[in-house]
């Protein structure tokens, strides 16, 4: 991710900001971003948005590469671990992310379905 970003200075990890899905058009939230980003790097650390689903805008995975965030999204099938979350988690973790979804999906459902109704129709 270092050399993707190209990022020139010693780097010591990473820092995650995950979240189930990315559409927001905010610039008050992507500069916000932006901005613990620059304080990640100054720490010594990349900073790297997970996006668990594949919503996630091209034009805002740009802004945040530009301004050095790795940008991971759960887009299935995608090999590559410096873009998919998908990959980074079976290549780099050493654990198959997807496979679990696809696996647990009707329970996960199953649960999803229950929370909203029991919200909708208390």
């Amino acid at each position: 991710m270092k050399k993707k970003l190209k990022i020139l200075t010693p780097i010591n990890g990473a820092v995650f900001e995950v979240r189930q899905g990315y559409k927001s058009k905010d610039s008050k939230r992507q500069n916000a971003d932006l901005h613990n980003a620059a304080q990640a790097i100054a720490e010594k650390y990349i900073p790297v948005l997970t996006v668990m689903s594949s919503q996630l805008d091209a034009d805002i995975r740009l802004r945040y590469e530009v301004g050095k965030w790795g940008v991971l999204a759960g887009a299935p099938g995608l090999e590559d671990e410096t873009a998919s979350t998908f990959a980074f988690s079976k290549k780099i973790l050493g654990y198959d992310l997807q496979n679990f979804f696809e696996r647990n999906k009707k329970a996960m459902r199953k649960e999803v379905s229950a929370v909203l109704l029991s919200l909708l129709h208390p």
